[in-house]
């Protein structure tokens, strides 16, 4: 498994050499973020400039080339301004599963509220509800199924937070924190662990949990 911290501190060196004086914010997100990664785990960057331009990204794209486990890397760019105009919503997550390296994305706080956080699971129910009728009439796949539960699983952390005001990155914490537990964690940590999809089974069970996460915080 990729050593983390020492490849973390040659990325933001490298990013830093290619963009002197323009880096805002670098973080980690993901697997890696939570403490949970594997040896397939992605390694999820993000990196805010002052500004973005194409030409910025042909430049980061070839410096990402030159290190080691390119095949893994993946993340976000972008230029301050646009993230500090950013959906609200989306920002919720953003903040709460990112861990900074360099800088600080405190400044978001002062957009996410309980109504944002309310709409980011709202939302985040919609797609996953839409995303498994489409992939259980049409696509009939297994691989969008575990990404619809990797979903949940962050719908299932804004709930939470939305709840308690506690944001529990760790999968496994928030399933021990969860009374009764959540079928539906249970089943993105299984998959994780590399159990088979069950279809039809996990299919329903999401589906049930969606359309109840979209009754239950609907917009009042």
């Amino acid at each position: 498994m990729v050593d983390i911290k020492t490849w973390i501190t040659s990325f933001t060196e490298k990013v830093e050499q290619t963009f002197p004086n323009r880096v805002w914010f670098i973080g980690l997100q993901g697997s890696y973020g939570r403490g949970e990664a594997t040896e397939t785990s992605d390694i999820d960057v993000v990196v805010i400039l002052d500004v973005l331009r194409i030409d910025d990204l042909k430049v980061y794209r070839d410096m990402l080339d030159t290190l080691p486990n390119r095949d893994l890397i993946c993340g976000f760019i972008s230029g301050k301004n646009e993230l500090l105009n950013w959906e609200t919503s989306d920002l919720f997550q953003f903040y709460y599963d990112t861990t900074p390296i360099k800088g600080s994305l405190d400044c978001l706080l002062e957009t996410i509220d309980k109504q944002t956080v309310k709409r980011a699971i709202r939302i985040g129910a919609c797609n996953i509800y839409h995303a498994c009728v489409h992939n259980f009439v049409h696509e009939k796949s297994d691989d969008i199924l575990r990404s619809l539960y990797k979903s949940a699983a962050f719908v299932l952390q804004a709930v939470w937070f939305y709840e308690t005001g506690k944001y529990i990155k760790s999968k496994a914490e928030l399933q021990n924190a969860i009374t009764p537990p959540s079928a539906v964690l249970t089943n993105v940590q299984e998959l994780k662990n590399g159990a088979s999809v069950k279809f039809e089974e996990m299919s329903e069970l999401l589906l049930n949990w969606a359309k109840t996460i979209i009754v239950g915080y609907k917009e009042r």
